[in-house]
């Protein structure tokens, strides 16, 4: 028992940066968390971390120990939630990361039904468009919109997505529509990601190809494009389910859909050794279920 703890404080030492915030968060004294770190390393017999005055990180061996032992801790905490399973109601802690303007729209309502039904569930909800690594930042599970780069990850699909290209009629009347994708090389484009070598995906002659865009403005949130397209500032590609409202009341038009990529997909991901867990396949099919109730933007029916 003592070296599963030993594992559990590492792993939250590792994940706050620091013995205090560890401490804090598992209700022990700082000197007890590092009696218990300095313990670990001799008994393994290497040093897991460098300590500094300024810092304390992990050594190039104490991330690999990391990384194996967090998959350990987290079937443990699973073998401990199967064995009280004979109990109806389902309980314990669900940690959750979704991108924000997809989780915004569609994971709140859905939140709080599921609550209301499972009144012994905990659930830890983050936004954030950044990507999230599940195992090392102790996530259960992340919904991802797009392609899945991850294949260690168990990955079932949610909902369908289209990325269409959209302009405003006023930018319209300005610059002209494109009539094919090479034509946005002559256009101010609005630039989603952490980079500014963006590429827009299409199709044509039922091949796909990529188009390099440029422009003033690069964000990793859809929704501010979206305002700077409505806004005028240029032409964007995006998600359905972010632009529906604004090409159904006219703000923004659709364009070169006879290009149209292929669409792609919301996916609930989890590692392996999560399948188990009820509390996250019954969150899962709860997600799926209430999109499946509803109707994908623009028309394009949800899986």
């Amino acid at each position: 028992m003592k070296q599963a703890e030993d594992l559990r404080i590492y792993i939250e030492v590792i994940r706050r940066g620091n013995f205090s915030a560890a401490a804090g968060y598992l209700g022990f004294s700082k000197q007890y968390v590092s009696r218990r770190i300095a313990a670990l390393e001799a008994r393994l017999g290497v040093r897991l971390l460098n300590r500094t005055t300024r810092r304390l990180g992990p050594t190039v061996l104490g991330m690999e120990y990391y990384d194996k032992v967090s998959a350990i801790v987290m079937a443990l905490d699973e073998a401990d939630r199967s064995v009280s399973s004979h109990s109806r109601q389902l309980k314990g802690r669900l940690r959750v990361a979704a991108p924000l303007s997809y989780g915004l729209r569609f994971l709140p309502a859905l939140v709080s039904v599921f609550m209301a039904q499972h009144p012994e569930a905990e659930i830890d909800l983050a936004f954030s468009d950044r990507y999230v690594d599940l195992v090392r930042e102790g996530y259960d599970l992340a919904v991802r919109v797009g392609r899945l780069a991850d294949s260690t990850l168990v990955a079932r699909k949610l909902a369908t997505v289209r990325f269409l290209t959209v302009a405003s009629p006023a930018y319209l009347a300005r610059h002209g529509e494109p009539e094919n994708p090479e034509a946005l090389r002559d256009h101010a484009c609005l630039l989603y990601g952490h980079g500014r070598d963006v590429h827009w995906n299409y199709r044509v002659d039922n091949r796909a190809f990529a188009v390099a865009v440029h422009g003033r403005l690069l964000t990793d949130n859809g929704d501010i494009l979206c305002h700077a397209a409505t806004a005028g500032d240029g032409i964007a590609q995006l998600p359905d389910f972010i632009i529906e409202s604004h090409v159904r009341d006219g703000r923004l038009k659709m364009l070169l859909q006879a290009f149209e990529p292929r669409p792609s997909a919301a996916f609930a991901v989890y590692p392996h050794h999560r399948q188990g867990s009820a509390l996250m396949q019954t969150f899962v099919g709860a997600i799926a279920e209430a999109l499946v109730a509803s109707r994908s933007p623009l028309g394009n029916a949800m899986p």
